[in-house]
């Protein structure tokens, strides 16, 4: 994988397991020198590309989250196949699939960490995620932004370029101040993660803000191109369906605010 000859993938969302990771239905049961993988895990970016993948798995039901562990399972494997390609809203560009597992053989050795430990594996995987989420969203609000500018000072209503009312300058304003706040989050959350410090809420607070963010000036953006905006004429609709998954994956805004409030209250 460092060499860059192999893609990796994270399996964790499942039909019933969203939001809730810790309600995980895929099952693995240790049967001599192996575990045997039962289950499906769906919205799995790479899935249909990745050589190796890690997967998470119960090995102990009654111990809830400390009963899931994680198994590092090879594209090869018997019993593990790839399932259907999801038709997104927005980022097409990434191959987004199922992952099947019917009595797939997994070696004991494969499996990463201790017994029980899938669960932390998997919200410090998306801990460091988040911050790739947020600078996502960034990326996508700074280009509409990007894109805005250019049209209003070249568009024309009324007889001058539509940058010069008042409400259009006070609009962009509000939005490359929010763009500029959610980059100083993002760099903030990124920083103490190089540092090694501590960075979970950081990393929750920059994809919420800078998700949301994405959501408006995009939707905004859209909205300043008229009926130009809507078609595919101009990149700001493709942005406007880019943005929606950043307040999603990794963790919804509603699991963010979760995460920063326990912090504040504990």
């Amino acid at each position: 994988m460092c060499s860059g000859e192999w893609i990796g993938a994270f399996g964790l969302t499942e039909p019933n397991a969203g939001t809730d990771a810790s309600a995980q239905q895929t099952m693995a049961v240790l049967e001599g020198d192996h575990y045997v993988l039962n289950g499906t895990k769906i919205f799995i970016t790479n899935a249909a590309y990745a050589n190796v993948y890690i997967v998470m798995a119960m090995t102990d039901k009654s111990l809830g989250t400390k009963g899931i562990s994680a198994f590092i399972v090879e594209r090869d494997f018997p019993g593990f196949s790839i399932g259907k390609k999801e038709k997104k809203m927005g980022i097409r560009g990434s191959a987004t699939c199922e992952l099947i597992f019917e009595n797939c053989i997994v070696p004991k050795e494969n499996l990463l960490g201790k017994p029980g430990g899938g669960f932390g594996i998997a919200m410090k995987t998306l801990d460091g995620g988040r911050i790739g989420i947020a600078s996502q969203a960034l990326g996508i609000a700074q280009g509409a932004m990007d894109e805005t500018v250019k049209y209003v000072k070249e568009r024309k209503q009324f007889g001058k370029s539509i940058g010069k009312f008042q409400n259009t300058q006070f609009q962009l304003a509000d939005l490359e101040t929010k763009i500029q706040a959610a980059r100083l989050l993002v760099r903030m959350a990124a920083y103490k993660k190089d540092q090694k410090q501590s960075y979970s809420v950081d990393a929750a607070q920059a994809k919420l803000f800078a998700a949301e963010t994405a959501m408006e000036v995009t939707t905004k953006a859209v909205q300043f191109h008229g009926g130009y905006g809507y078609t595919r004429e101009y990149p700001v609709e493709r942005m406007m369906r880019d943005a929606k998954i950043t307040e999603i994956y990794e963790g919804t805004s509603e699991v963010q605010r979760m995460v920063i409030a326990g912090a504040l209250l504990k």
